[in-house]
């Protein structure tokens, strides 16, 4: 796997350690980067479902009303 290094400030980093309870930055970092691609991925999820369920309301019959 391909590594990227990164320049970041200290005391972002060392919040992040506090925060998370990582013993380096290294860890920290990686660990804040995967939360939030697990985020994203949980947001798009909820999402696609709420969007399937508006598709099926829509695709209904609609009763005529008169």
């Amino acid at each position: 796997m391909a590594k990227v290094a990164v320049s970041l400030d200290a005391e972002l980093v060392v919040e992040v350690m506090v925060l998370s309870g990582a013993g380096s930055p290294q860890d920290a970092v990686e660990l804040v980067v995967r939360d939030y691609i697990a985020r994203g991925h949980r947001t798009e999820a909820r999402t696609e479902l709420k969007d399937e369920r508006l598709r099926e309301i829509d695709a209904k019959p609609q009763d005529s009303q008169g």
